[in-house]
């Protein structure tokens, strides 16, 4: 197969090929031969990504009997052999036949695809609180990579973000099975006490019982720092309070947040210290 992103080339023209042409995009170089078997199993994968990728890398692949030169000159011992060059330069290598998904990491790394870049800025939006234009941009993800966990879990953050809790509810029903799982486990325990705060009478005659309340309100009016006040005051009185329903609001809380919002330290810290 060859085609503008796939090509094959040799000690006459790698230089031009590979090393000038890394100035531009990155080259990933598949070093093979006819009569290797695991060779037989990678090439494929590597062409049909580098089809998928549509220019965003160029796979030059190099016959070894053919040029023996190169071989000798990157070292190439064994194969399948592939080695990445960028601006010039080689960057990174593998040998052997990978799993396509190991392959894959191998590329995204070199070569972040454009569907890669979108979910990159999603995270980006989403760090600097601006929840409409990330939940826009998670959603443009997860039509071209649906079920994606860490897009999932992007997309409802951004949408609890917002008060909309009957949508991220919807969500995260529906999250896909992976080690983000429990994460989104949290926040759909925090969105269902949200939800029933808002349902909840408007006073208690329970003076811990309302003091919780007005701090679940203060989550729905996303005015974090003094919920988790609240909250603190709570278990200050009873650790316990609730069956440790506290704890575990707190805890959602902090994932909705996020483990690099400043809220999010000072608080674990400040409810380690009242629980332990």
């Amino acid at each position: 197969m060859t085609s503008d992103h796939i090509i094959n080339v040799s000690e006459s023209d790698f230089e031009y090929e590979v090393i000038a042409y890394s100035k531009q995009v990155p080259v990933v170089v598949d070093f093979w031969a006819e009569w290797c078997g695991p060779c037989k199993v990678l090439g494929p994968i590597l062409e049909r990504l580098a089809a998928e990728a549509g220019g965003s890398f160029r796979l030059a692949k190099v016959n070894v009997d053919n040029n023996p030169n190169l071989a000798l000159q990157y070292s190439v011992k064994s194969i399948p052999n592939v080695k990445a060059f960028r601006d010039g330069q080689m960057v990174a290598e593998f040998v052997g036949a990978q799993p396509e998904s190991r392959v894959r990491e191998f590329i995204r790394a070199l070569a972040p695809s454009e569907t890669d870049l979108v979910l990159e800025k999603a995270q980006g939006l989403l760090a600097l609180s601006q929840f409409p234009q990330a939940e826009q941009a998670f959603r443009q993800f997860l039509t071209k990579s649906p079920n994606h966990p860490s897009a999932s879990l992007g997309l409802v953050r951004s949408v609890m973000l917002q008060g909309h809790l009957q949508e991220a509810a919807k969500l995260l029903r529906e999250f896909p099975p992976s080690k983000e799982y429990h994460q989104a486990e949290s926040l759909h325990f925090l969105a269902k006490v949200q939800q029933r705060a808002l349902n909840a009478p408007g006073f208690s005659d329970d003076p811990l019982e309302a003091a919780y309340l007005n701090a679940l309100r203060l989550v729905n009016k996303r005015n974090f720092e003094a919920a988790m006040d609240g909250m603190l005051d709570v278990l200050r009185q009873d650790k316990r309070y609730r069956n440790g329903e506290v704890r575990k609001v707190m805890l959602g809380m902090f994932e909705l947040l996020g483990e690099e919002n400043p809220l999010t330290r000072q608080y674990r810290n400040e409810m380690a210290m009242v629980l332990f």
